[in-house]
């Protein structure tokens, strides 16, 4: 027992340890494309720091055969990035985190679009076995559904942010300047950080798996709960370190745009799970935790429309508290469900 959760530390460090460098490489390329602290939030360090839950999803159901596991991950992983969004909250000293954001406009698309998709991905999950007559060999229907959407979501995303910055032509971002690196040094920096985060992902489902047996708690509380946790720790590391910089913007789009690109991986594990459409072989208990990613959502949406304007005397903004009471009782009837 001791062995199993040495070799889960090991994994979760060289998950956060690689996490940092992929965002800060993911950065360094797309300040030198001239790309916006939006856009690099949503798409570029959204997708670096989502490299764990894609390549623990791949091996969970390519080799680990654990498909509960990678589905509990990318919907725990979910419910983490949002209760990390309270933690920013707490952490950001001048006042309610969502009111301090430039572009809540631009947040509260990313938000919209991301409720879609989880509502999309927890329905398929509960019509799976009423649509077998439409899969497509031995992917489900909704694959190339959930492709095509996130597409087009990103394309959303980018025109709005095109349009914005032209009308704030003034508007400077605070990111970093990396004048010393050059664009070649930073994607190979980059990919060999990648290389490490697909190894330790890779690790992570098995360790995962090992972790279900032993303790009897199941592939989808594992899933959602240890695994979900591990795979959000390079978001929180770079968003508070985006916070720490003054890159608000960055810090919340990165949260919320892993949600939304988490959900697109249910497509690629889809496509490795060679038994057929994966959410036909899950729990139906995931579509619990996908309502509860749902009402966290809408809770952020809310505090990013009201804009308080001052915190609680907890230190946290009434959004932040809400989000750690749903997030408790939802880990508390997750693991009442095993």
């Amino acid at each position: 027992m001791f062995l199993i959760w040495l070799k889960f530390a090991i994994c979760v460090a060289i998950i956060v340890v690689a996490g940092i460098r992929v965002a800060k490489y993911g950065d360094i390329i797309a300040e030198k494309t001239g790309l916006g602290g939006l856009w690099i939030g949503v798409v570029l360090v959204a997708m670096a720091t989502s490299l764990p839950e894609l390549f623990t999803g791949i091996s969970a159901v390519a080799w680990a055969n654990a498909p509960d596991i990678t589905i509990g991950d990318l919907f725990g992983a979910n419910t983490f990035n949002l209760l990390n969004l309270a933690l920013l909250d707490i952490l950001y000293q001048r006042g309610p985190l969502l009111t301090a954001a430039t572009s809540r406009g631009g947040h509260m698309l990313i938000a919209g679009l991301s409720l879609v998709l989880v509502s999309f991905g927890a329905a398929s999950i509960f019509l799976s076995g009423q649509l077998s007559g439409l899969d497509i060999g031995w992917i489900g229907i909704y694959t190339p559904i959930i492709f095509l959407l996130y597409l087009g979501m990103v394309r959303m995303i980018f025109v709005f942010e095109k349009r914005r910055r032209a009308e704030l032509p003034q508007e400077a971002e605070a990111i970093p300047s990396y004048e010393d690196i050059s664009l070649r040094k930073a994607f190979v920096h980059y990919a060999i950080a990648a290389v490490l985060i697909i190894g330790a992902g890779t690790w992570l489902a098995f360790i995962g798996a090992e972790i279900a047996e032993v303790t009897g708690w199941g592939q989808s509380f594992v899933g959602t709960l240890f695994i979900g946790f591990s795979t959000t720790l390079p978001e929180i590391t770079v968003s508070i370190s985006a916070l720490r910089l003054g890159a608000i913007d960055m810090g919340i789009a990165n949260m919320i745009g892993s949600n939304l690109f988490n959900m697109t991986i249910i497509g690629v594990d889809d496509l490795f799970y060679r038994q057929g459409p994966v959410l036909s072989a899950v729990s139906p208990s995931h579509t619990f935790t996908g309502l509860i990613v749902i009402l966290m959502t809408g809770i952020v949406i809310a505090g990013l429309i009201s804009r308080p304007q001052r915190k609680t005397p907890l230190k946290a903004s009434w959004y932040a508290i809400a989000l750690i009471i749903v997030f408790l009782v939802g880990a508390y009837i997750n693991f009442k469900m095993v």
